[in-house]
């Protein structure tokens, strides 16, 4: 398949026109020849130089991430920017990007993918970011105790042997949960004021603590990374899906945080 073709079916089922002035991340084709082929497709979190080196030494023609190189313009490739890109560049190897794009999309999203986990029912978009939003909301249909919820999380996920956080203000019994994967801490008054029990993130800043408190709110924080493995997971199995000679892997990387 062309480059060219494989990052149009991308940009198309997830919308990334639509979030050019939402997003810091510069979504879509970030490095490449526009005029190579795709035969072998790496998805992974994170576009960092051990995740491109290993994508190289697979054979990728192509890797898709979460998070990549480009916030907002780079100035200069030099420097630890230059080790970075050099994988890429030596080997051919095209960078796609889908940051909030991929966090917004209702079924192959990173929220989504974390409420198929919780089996969460009746859900609705939740975390809005101007127009769109990056989270889901939902209701459980067997309520989970705060310290069942955080197992769940814990064993189900890709910590890096790091432990769940739980900041339990709370009711003890857990039903309507809201999700906002990564970096959550923006939406705190967003679940209070939705009267959510839970909010299940990535990560919180200091203030989420005392936000929680005093929205009677539990908070969940299950890792930045921890929480963003689901959307490229969902995006290898929808290529995989296509009638397309793609051969396909995928890179689990944890960091922990």
């Amino acid at each position: 398949m062309r480059l060219t073709e494989f990052c149009e079916r991308l940009d198309d089922e997830l919308r990334t026109g639509d979030f050019a002035d939402l997003d810091a991340s510069a979504n879509g084709l970030q490095v490449g020849p526009e005029r190579g082929n795709v035969e072998r497709v790496a998805f992974c979190t994170d576009g960092v130089k051990q995740t491109f080196e290993r994508a190289a030494d697979w054979g990728a023609d192509a890797v898709v991430v979460h998070h990549g190189i480009s916030w907002g313009g780079i100035e200069r490739i030099t420097g630890r920017t230059y080790g970075r890109v050099a994988p890429l560049v030596d080997h051919d190897v095209a960078l796609y990007v889908s940051h909030l794009p991929l966090d917004s999309h209702p079924e192959f999203g990173n929220a989504a993918g974390l409420a198929d986990l919780l089996g969460l029912e009746a859900r609705e978009p939740f975390g809005a970011v101007g127009p769109e939003h990056v989270g889901q909301r939902g209701r459980a249909s067997d309520a989970f105790t705060v310290d069942g919820l955080c197992d769940t999380l814990a064993s189900e996920l890709s910590t890096g042997g790091q432990p769940v956080r739980t900041i339990d203000f709370g009711p003890d019994e857990i039903r309507d949960i809201a999700i906002a994967t990564g970096d959550g801490s923006d939406y705190v008054p967003e679940a209070g004021a939705k009267d959510v029990d839970a909010l299940v993130m990535g990560e919180g800043k200091q203030k989420t603590y005392h936000e929680a408190r005093e929205a009677g709110l539990n908070v969940f924080l299950a890792g930045h990374y921890a929480t963003e493995t689901f959307g490229v997971r969902n995006l290898q199995d929808w290529v995989d899906r296509w009638d397309a000679e793609i051969e396909t892997t995928f890179f689990d990387v944890p960091t922990g945080l």
